[in-house]
């Protein structure tokens, strides 16, 4: 009788039909809502931006059986410049982590921290990374250190929940709290016509806020875990790929190959930190610095060109079903642009905002930025699309500018590790978890940052910020 009732139990399809079967939808949805679309123009800064007031409709285009097959294979090339960086920075940093330079690293700090004392571990690096992203905007670049952090989380006692937690939550929450990020923030406030940075102090608050409920959070799971492994929400899989066991990771070489090679990872971070703010870098320039890091630290190893190859290929094909889903992902946007729906879903969720009042008007910017970020999840694409109704908005309803652009940052930055159309499913495949799993672990947390996030909207209406 139990057997039969687990067979009959719901079980979520795999990704890639869960992701084609999300493309279809927006294919349907093409035949039943009205095409259109908003006036566009360059700004001042050279970006292309709607115009509001200007929506429209125009003549439908919807989209076929055939055509959304094949928004599959145009998601895959929309998506080209983050699939093939995904594809190169992975293998890279899988050099690094083949040096041991890595583990020698979390080695000397385990050595440091003692006891308790080792969960500092979680919030340490949560804020490295949430600097990081709050900066310069790190987020795809953070990817290649998921396996890291899973195997370092399994090896002190926790579990790989943490460890991809570590990495996920930082970033999302750097990208949520920005205080100058120039592919959020930055793009926001030019289209906004606000002062370049400003108002960077209350949004350092915002993260700082954000970064304590999720340091609790986090580390009360992995010390549940660490009392008591059955209570892991991963219990019982296998992870072994990546587990490394805690005395081996305090033992680990850490000589001088290895500490040449971590050199070599920080000259790298340096130069890249400089690329993207000073030249203005993108993905091809960052990956190929990650790729040549990666052929430094190969000789700094003394390996041999095949011997760094047969490194490279193995990483290559780690990561390699990850970046399918990221061009399934791009495909559900590739096919609401095909049926030119998007606009239309854009400018009826903001409809409902001009009949609300000033104080509940700001949370509900909040809610339709969340929402948006389901269909839109390139941060300078959502604010090139939703800025221009949201900033004129705001003066009708006697919000300042700076809140629509809160509003936009917080709904467009933690809700990328939640949205299977964003970066979910990317970051809880590389960890090796079921989705569903990161599901569970997750939403009570988004919760938490959601309602965090009202609160401080509430706040910064109150303060007429």
């Amino acid at each position: 009788m139990g057997n039969e009732l687990e067979k009959k139990r719901f079980k979520l399809p795999h990704i890639f039909v869960l992701l084609t079967g999300i493309i279809i939808v927006a294919a349907i949805l093409s035949w039943i809502l009205p095409a259109g679309e908003f006036d566009r123009i360059q700004n001042a800064a050279g970006r292309t931006v709607v115009v509001p007031g200007t929506y429209h409709y125009i003549d439908r285009t919807p989209v076929g059986p055939f055509a959304a097959v094949m928004g599959i294979f145009n998601g895959l090339v929309n998506a080209a410049d983050i699939v093939f960086f995904v594809f190169i920075a992975f293998a890279s940093v899988g050099i690094l982590i083949a040096s041991g330079a890595f583990h020698g690293l979390i080695g000397g700090l385990l050595h440091v921290l003692k006891g308790n004392a080792r969960l500092a571990i979680i919030p340490i690096f949560l804020a490295v990374l949430g600097l990081a992203s709050s900066t310069i905007g790190v987020f795809e670049e953070a990817l290649p250190f998921i396996p890291i952090f899973v195997g370092i989380a399994i090896g002190m006692g926790y579990d790989a929940l943490v460890g991809l937690a570590i990495v996920a939550v930082g970033v999302g929450m750097g990208f949520s709290g920005a205080a100058m990020n120039p592919f959020t923030v930055g793009v926001a406030q030019s289209i906004a016509e606000l002062p370049p940075l400003s108002g960077g102090l209350y949004r350092v608050i915002c993260h700082l806020a954000m970064f304590v409920v999720a340091s609790i959070y986090i580390i009360r799971y992995a010390i549940k875990v660490q009392k008591d492994p059955t209570k892991s929400l991963v219990y019982g899989e296998d992870f072994s790929k990546f587990t490394m066991d805690e005395k081996a990771i305090a033992d680990h070489p850490f000589g001088i190959r290895q500490k040449l090679s971590l050199v070599a990872f920080f000259v790298t971070l340096g130069i890249f930190i400089w690329g993207v703010k000073v030249q203005g870098w993108y993905f091809g320039e960052i990956a190929t610095t990650f790729l040549l890091m990666a052929v430094a630290i190969s000789i700094i190893m003394g390996w041999s060109p095949n011997e760094f190859a047969g490194k490279i290929a193995n990483g290559l094909g780690d990561i390699c079903v990850a970046c399918m889903m990221i061009g399934l992902a791009r495909g559900i946007k590739v096919t609401l642009e095909q049926g030119h729906i998007i606009d239309t879903i854009v400018y009826g969720m903001s409809i409902p905002l001009t009949y609300l009042p000033k104080w509940l008007a700001g949370e509900a910017m909040l809610v339709v930025q969340t929402l948006l970020n389901f269909l839109i999840p390139s941060g300078s694409g959502q604010a090139a699309t939703s800025m221009p109704i949201m900033a004129p908005l705001a003066d009708l309803l006697g919000i300042s500018r700076q809140v629509a652009v809160l509003a936009f940052q917080f709904g467009d930055g933690f809700s990328n590790i939640l949205f299977p159309t964003a970066f979910a499913v990317v970051m809880a495949g590389i960890a090796g978890i079921k989705v569903t799993t990161w599901w569970k672990w997750l939403v009570p947390l988004f919760l938490l940052i959601l309602l965090t996030q009202a609160v401080l909207i509430a706040i910064a209406i109150g303060i007429g910020w």
